[in-house]
């Protein structure tokens, strides 16, 4: 059974930092891409960042882009959203998401339907 276990939300002020871990059990991670969205209330869950199974490539969407950073160890099964200069609009449910085993390392997803697992989501609020 694969389970994704996102940890390291929480409350912060604008301008702090936090890191958001996605830890993966239950299937092969070293070849999967990974990929952070996001959910605010009363909006459709949003794509935040991607990154191929080899960390090669990575992409983000516009409104993070510069403050938030996606690594991953594939030795620990682990994936990371660093997100430096936080806003309120920030706020939000983020969710981690694992997707199928990918021949080339160089492969990122930016769609929900890319992706086969998904984490419960870890809770970022931002205050003002």
């Amino acid at each position: 059974q694969v389970q994704l276990v996102e940890s390291g939300g929480g409350l912060v002020q604008a301008g702090d930092s936090l890191r958001l871990s996605c830890a993966v059990s239950g299937r092969t991670f070293s070849r999967s891409p990974m990929g952070w969205f996001r959910q605010a209330p009363g909006k459709e869950r949003e794509f935040v960042a991607a990154i191929s199974w080899s960390g090669v490539n990575t992409y983000y969407a516009d409104s993070v882009k510069g403050r938030f950073t996606i690594s991953r160890d594939n030795a620990k099964n682990t994936v990371y959203l660093q997100m430096n200069s936080l806003k309120p609009e920030d706020s939000a449910v983020y969710y981690c998401a694992a997707g199928h085993t990918e021949y080339s390392g160089r492969v990122y997803y930016t769609g929900e339907y890319e992706y086969d697992y998904w984490g419960q989501g870890t809770q970022v609020t931002v205050s003002s």
